[in-house]
């Protein structure tokens, strides 16, 4: 049943995604990774984007650790992780979100992102290189980031008055996923009290009726309903949450988290897929309101991504015929919007009804991690799943 899927996504890894990245965004002048390539891989903004800089050493070094161990994976991810060591950081160990190509400062964020996916990059690259320093960095780095998730006046963000204490999905995502890679390679048993507590934040966001985790909820439980970001649902977020879930249940152990992070899945699925012309929606408001983001009905390709990862999973854990029907739909829609059989790689933006809003392959948000991640972890499913059901294939 999944050997079809296997066949394509080994295809657009290895013959299209991969070969895309690795001729046109590393920057042997001046170190570092580019993310804004146009359609043939032109680029058209010199500046370094730090969280893609990371997820760029990220995706090579796990290409390099779990896919031949090629040089050139390796010497991509050794581009990228000596720029983040260089230039990344301002005097108080604070991550930039931008660099120029050189690697000044151009931009601070005031959130933990940046920092979150060098974390994951010093991770794997120390797997990679052997270079136990960057595991050591990397395990320095989460403690850092767990204060600043914990008190964003350390990034400069003040708390005011009117704003109400909220829990972000977002921050539970990206605890929970380092926590899960640190566990891996660190006997530490505060990360299983991180990945518990992820489990908990999820609870916090699950929306029961709709079978979705909501983006930003109270911690006080008080209804957020008045304001648009607390009616604010992102269809791959929980998508996304939702495996990652999955994926931290296979340290901690908890039924009842492993039936929600599957009607996450299914819900999620449900709620957001736009039934007139196809496609994950990109943000909702769940009373139907207006969102502030414009761009909210616009299709975008990593939504979509974290769905085929997520039904694979699912139907590789579970074998219910239910994720079969999802993976096919959602497969045909994604491979029919967003691939480039011409350029290679990935298109990443269309509007509601489908059509290419841009060209491009990368840009400020869009760099070489969701692609290539999804079908990395679908390929490896697969694999594994058909290995101990060799007459499922």
């Amino acid at each position: 049943m999944l050997t079809k899927y296997l066949a394509l996504y080994k295809k657009s890894l290895y013959e299209s995604v991969v070969p895309f990245w690795l001729e046109h965004s590393l920057d042997r002048e001046c170190g570092g990774t580019f993310s804004c390539l146009d359609r043939d891989g032109t680029v058209y903004d010199t500046k370094k984007y730090v969280w893609l800089v990371g997820r760029s050493v990220w995706m090579f070094s796990r290409l390099y650790n779990e896919c031949g161990r090629q040089p050139a994976y390796l010497d991509a991810a050794r581009l990228g992780v000596e720029f983040l060591e260089k230039y990344a950081t301002d005097e108080k160990g604070r991550y930039y979100f931008s660099l120029t190509r050189q690697g000044e400062p151009y931009f601070f964020q005031r959130k933990p992102f940046s920092a979150v996916f060098a974390m994951l990059a010093y991770l794997e690259y120390a797997r990679a290189s052997g270079q136990q320093r960057y595991k050591q960095k990397a395990i320095d780095l989460f403690w850092e980031i767990t204060q600043w998730i914990e008190n964003p006046e350390l990034l400069g963000r003040p708390t005011l008055a009117g704003a109400s204490k909220t829990s972000g999905l977002a921050n539970v995502m990206v605890l929970a996923s380092m926590a899960v890679e640190l566990a891996k390679v660190d006997r530490d048993e505060r990360y299983l009290d991180f990945m518990r507590k992820a489990i908990e934040g999820c609870r916090l966001h699950y929306d029961a009726q709709r079978r979705i985790l909501m983006e930003n909820v109270a911690l006080d439980g008080s209804n957020l309903s008045d304001w648009p970001e607390g009616r604010f649902f992102n269809p791959g977020h929980s998508i996304e949450v939702a495996w990652f879930m999955l994926h931290v249940l296979e340290f901690v152990e908890d039924e009842n988290a492993r039936r929600m992070a599957y009607d996450v899945i299914e819900g999620s699925l449900e709620y957001g897929w736009d039934r007139d012309y196809g496609g994950l929606y990109y943000f909702m408001d769940v009373e139907n309101r207006p969102t502030l983001q414009l761009e909210s009905d616009m299709k975008l390709w990593w939504p979509h991504t974290e769905a085929l990862y997520a039904l694979v999973l699912a139907y590789t854990r579970t074998q219910e015929p239910r994720w079969l029907n999802w993976l096919e739909k959602v497969h045909d829609y994604t491979f029919k919007h967003f691939v480039d059989s011409e350029y290679g790689d990935w298109f990443g933006y269309c509007d509601r009804r489908g059509n290419l809003t841009h060209s491009c392959k990368g840009g400020n948000y869009k760099g070489f991690f969701h692609v290539p991640r999804a079908l990395l972890f679908c390929i490896q499913a697969i694999e594994s799943y058909q290995a101990s059901h060799p007459k499922d294939k």
